[in-house]
C-alpha cells in the first residue's frame, strides 16, 4: 500500500476554503479544527468577554471578542477570546467593526 505525500496547505488556499464548524486554524502549514465547545467552557467565556469589556470598553482601552478569526504573520487562529487595544479593532470606513481581523491580538504587558 502506498501513503501519498500530503502537500502543506499555504495560507492563500486556506483562506479560499469554506468556513468549518467548528473552526479550523492553519498554523505552520497544517489545518487543525478547534474541539466544539462545551456548555461550561461557552460560560466561562462569555463571562470572561463581559468582564474584560465592562472594564475597557467605556473607557475604550479595550475589546474582547470570542472566537473571532485572526490572521497574521503566515497564521490562521480563532481564540477563545482576543482582546484588541481599542485603536487596533479594525473598522470598516463607515465605522463599524469589520468582518476581517488581520492583526494579532495585544500582547499582554506590553
Amino acid at each position: 500500500m502506498t501513503i501519498a505525500a500530503i502537500k502543506p496547505t499555504t495560507i492563500e488556499e486556506f483562506l479560499q476554503l469554506p468556513e468549518t464548524e467548528p473552526a479550523s486554524e492553519f498554523i505552520h502549514g497544517q489545518i487543525t479544527q478547534k474541539p466544539m465547545p462545551q456548555g461550561e467552557h461557552s460560560q466561562l467565556q462569555i463571562d470572561l468577554c463581559e468582564t474584560i469589556n465592562q472594564i475597557t470598553k467605556p473607557q475604550k482601552i479595550a475589546k474582547a471578542f470570542p472566537e473571532v478569526r485572526c490572521v497574521f504573520g503566515g497564521l490562521v487562529i480563532v481564540p477563545d477570546i482576543a482582546v484588541f487595544r481599542w485603536e487596533r479593532i479594525p473598522l470598516l470606513p463607515s465605522g463599524r467593526i469589520a468582518n476581517g481581523f488581520e492583526i494579532h491580538p495585544a500582547r499582554l504587558g506590553y
